[in-house]
């Protein structure tokens, strides 16, 4: 399975092989707008206004071009004031602004080039001018094991004010990446280029394979002129009106089904019957509204035996409208407990007999899911994640085992849904909608008999491993920065 295909397909064609490098700048590259603008919004918001706020410095990068005699001496300045600080304060804020902002402003196309490329056997390598920080979180989630960025020297775990050499900007980028094919016995002639600054041209016109993404005004001047291939993406940042009103149709279509619930279970005195037209309802109108095209294999497995334990891997909210138009009636699913306290929604939830658990006790939790098996053997299925929160991107979480003991004592199958980019459509922090194809495997049944208490852990592995399989993502569980810069 092949997605955003129609960006990847040049690198799809090319050769294999770890001596073609692809080479990626960060901001406005991987990911939409700069990160440092997150950083410090994260330290404004919680009130970190102490004298290390260093990145303050770095803002001032947002309004203006600098030029490779500036940037040195902003480092410099921003080094001065973290003297005598924690490191260990600045990698923990990286992880917390990569989770609440950064892993929502990844380019899925810039995610998929990069998938296809390590695909193809290449060596994928992060260049770029931000601070280990803001690139490191970033790096472990596409599985990106080189990074040349700039860093703050530190001994003993402290900051000692000063920067290390060399400066990772501009001309530094060229002389990094010289260095990277020199040592691994290959050319700059085999390697691609991903940027969009025309700070970067030195590096553009060494490579053999320069690729201008979203390029500033300057670097799309100079690509026109070079006949460089030139992609624009619109699938982060600033939403449009089409996904303004894209939005606003789908939560009003989940409002007016939910509106049928009363009316339908007075009159056919089916309390059931009408929340399946409900869920019905709205995941067919929510779906086409959204611009959603689900693209199933497997399909057939969501009938095979019912009722079941249907899994799925939750990377969005918009998983609930996707699961409402896979499963359509007959289940409920288990929710966190903040659902059941929204006036707007919870009562809907309610209705659906949803089970709500609170996440953190999991005490409460437990004893929360012991009605579900009674649910299952009164022939209602159950959607449950098996991750027990959305993942920060598309990093496949942990397994918890809740819902295969649920699974086991009832004596009912487990159906994994694979939901591959659901994240296209509606990133973790994301609130705007947009239109997307979405690619869904729906693998046969996993039947429970003979399963015990002592065996779980093997059964949740196995499981897990499929998921892991399909997303392509069984190499990213060992993921380390091999070469970090």
């Amino acid at each position: 399975m092949r997605i955003h295909e129609e960006v990847t397909q040049e690198v799809d064609d090319a050769p294999r092989g770890a001596g073609t490098v692809a080479f990626f700048d960060l901001d406005g590259t991987i990911l939409f707008g700069f990160s440092i603008a997150s950083i410090f919004r994260e330290r404004v918001m919680s009130g970190e206004l102490a004298p290390q706020d260093v990145f303050r410095q770095f803002v001032s990068l947002l309004g203006h071009q600098v030029n490779g005699t500036e940037f040195p001496k902003l480092l410099d300045e921003a080094a001065a004031t973290l003297a005598g600080v924690e490191e260990k304060q600045f990698v923990e804020l990286g992880e917390r602004v990569f989770d609440k902002h950064l892993a929502g402003d990844i380019y899925p196309e810039s995610r998929a080039l990069i998938r296809a490329h390590l695909g193809r056997g290449h060596t994928v390598v992060i260049v770029t001018s931000a601070t280990r920080y803001q690139v490191d979180p970033i790096a472990k989630e596409l599985n990106i094991e080189h990074v040349f960025c700039n860093r703050f020297e530190v001994e003993d775990g402290v900051f000692t004010g000063k920067v290390e050499e060399p400066i990772c900007y501009a001309r530094g980028k060229l002389d990094a990446a010289k260095q990277f094919v020199k040592d691994r016995k290959t050319d700059l002639a085999k390697c691609y280029f991903y940027t969009d600054g025309f700070e970067d041209l030195s590096l553009l016109e060494a490579v053999g394979f320069p690729r201008p993404l979203n390029p500033d005004r300057s670097l799309e001047e100079v690509a026109r002129r070079h006949d460089w291939p030139i992609r624009k993406f619109d699938s982060r940042g600033f939403p449009g009106v089409r996904e303004f009103v894209r939005t606003g149709l789908v939560y009003g279509a989940f409002f007016s089904a939910a509106l049928q619930i009363i009316p339908t279970w007075l009159l056919n005195q089916s309390r059931r019957d009408a929340v399946n037209l409900a869920v019905t309802t709205w995941g067919e109108f929510g779906s086409a509204l959204a611009g959603i095209e689900i693209r199933i294999k497997g399909e057939h497995h969501l009938w095979e035996q019912r009722p079941a334990v249907f899994l799925f891997n939750h990377q969005s909210a918009i998983d609930v409208l996707i699961i409402a138009k896979l499963l359509r009636r007959d289940f409920t699913a288990i929710a966190k407990e903040e659902i059941a306290r929204n006036p707007l929604v919870g009562p809907v939830f309610r209705v659906a007999d949803t089970v709500f658990v609170d996440r953190r006790n999991q005490e409460k939790a437990i004893e929360a899911l012991k009605p579900v098996v009674n649910t299952l053997r009164d022939g209602l299925s159950v959607a449950i994640a098996p991750e027990g929160t959305r993942s920060s991107g598309d990093r496949l979480g942990a397994f918890k085992k809740g819902p295969f003991h649920i699974a086991m004592q009832a004596g009912v199958p487990m159906v994994p849904i694979v939901i591959h980019n659901a994240t296209d459509v509606l990133p973790k922090g994301g609130f705007f909608i947009r239109p997307s194809v979405v690619h869904v495997d729906v693998l046969p049944p996993v039947t429970t008999d003979g399963w015990s208490a002592e065996t779980i852990v093997e059964h949740v592995a196995e499981v897990r491993g499929q998921y892991l399989r399909l997303l392509d993502q069984t190499s990213e569980e060992k993921v380390q920065l091999a070469s970090v810069k």
